[in-house]
């Protein structure tokens, strides 16, 4: 990890285990305007986040804590490095149960502060089966500085449960696949403009997958799959939200005698086992942070347009509107179903 890796993790860690913005004076407020790396960041609606924990997932808090106590010790949490084409840092807690991703994005971390937060502790609140992926704190920082000015250090950063859990004991980890799945019918010029050259082949790879092969379930399996999305989707458009991705996992599927029964409210969060027998499922919704009533979403749809018109291309998944991104997203998952009942088609 690198010299700018350490230092953000551990104002991650400080905010975890301390939670509230400090009190400070003047001068520790100057001197905190000079830090570049190291910010002081803070839990956001602190109270909020843990009533999702405890009461809605009940998710023990003590473990919690700990899954970022051995960070603390050790000095730093696991650096995943960028995973993204926005720019996010990512790291995991020693124990690999959570995800710290940066949203460097001021228009993201707004959006999902001031107008989804409300919106989804109320859903996931009352739809325990959700498959939003669960945000179980939000860290910001409440002081100015050259490095949040600067963009050197991310001054928000969401902690999130990692559906990965699990796969460095499995020993078939080589064989674990992950699929990040937009609607693959937009235009995503980072990798079909002037021959793909907007972004590394690396960042490339990630941008759009395709998930060739089919999602082998039952027909009430695939019932309650679709309801579930077309709940959340639904939930993700009335709040303008687009561009989210179904983020899907699959891995050799363990003798019987190894796989628990999963929760039945969370059964596609756990595991579902395909009706083959040779695949487990795990899905959650990701980056539901991007809106299209913002002023750079509207500063965008408007400057690609322009480009379209001249260059004949559809629509952005960024520059679409939530209705038709809902239902070609709702598409995309209805297609990759593959209904079977005792291993038949």
């Amino acid at each position: 990890m690198g010299f700018r890796d350490k230092r953000i993790s551990k104002s991650v860690l400080r905010a975890i285990f301390h939670g509230r913005a400090p009190k400070i004076g003047l001068l520790a407020r100057i001197l905190a305007f000079f830090s570049i790396f190291q910010l002081t960041l803070a839990r956001y609606k602190e109270n909020l986040f843990k009533k999702l924990r405890t009461d809605v997932w009940q998710l023990d808090e003590d473990e919690y804590r700990e899954s970022f106590r051995e960070a603390e010790k050790g000095g730093s949490l696991k650096s995943v490095g960028d995973l993204g084409y926005s720019g996010s840092t990512f790291f995991t807690t020693p124990n690999s149960k959570y995800l710290i991703k940066s949203l460097p994005r001021h228009s993201e971390h707004h959006f999902f502060r001031e107008t989804l937060l409300p919106a989804y502790y109320s859903h996931i609140s009352t739809h325990p089966s959700s498959l939003l992926v669960r945000i179980t704190d939000l860290l910001y920082s409440p002081f100015w500085s050259l490095g949040r000015v600067l963009r050197t250090a991310p001054s928000h950063h969401i902690v999130m449960e990692n559906i990965l859990y699990g796969k460095e004991a499995d020993a078939q980890k080589d064989k674990w696949e992950t699929y990040d799945l937009k609607p693959t019918s937009y235009f995503y010029p980072e990798r079909d403009v002037a021959g793909g050259r907007l972004a590394s082949e690396s960042v490339k790879e990630r941008l759009v997958d395709k998930f060739e092969d089919k999602i082998r379930i039952t027909a009430s399996q695939r019932d309650e799959l679709l309801d579930i999305l077309a709940k959340d989707t639904k939930l993700l458009a009335e709040n303008n939200a687009i561009d989210y991705s179904l983020f899907l996992i699959r891995y050799p599927a363990p003798p019987p005698r190894d796989i628990a029964a999963p929760d039945p409210r969370h059964p596609f969060r756990e595991g579902v086992k395909s009706t083959d027998g040779k695949w487990v499922y795990r899905m959650v919704l990701l980056d539901f942070f991007w809106a299209k009533h913002t002023l750079q979403a509207k500063t965008m749809t408007a400057l690609i347009r322009s480009f379209n018109f001249f260059a004949g291309h559809d629509d952005m998944s960024i520059t679409t509107t939530p209705g038709e991104y809902r239902e070609r997203f709702l598409g995309m998952v209805g297609e990759m179903v593959e209904v079977r009942e005792g291993g038949r088609a």
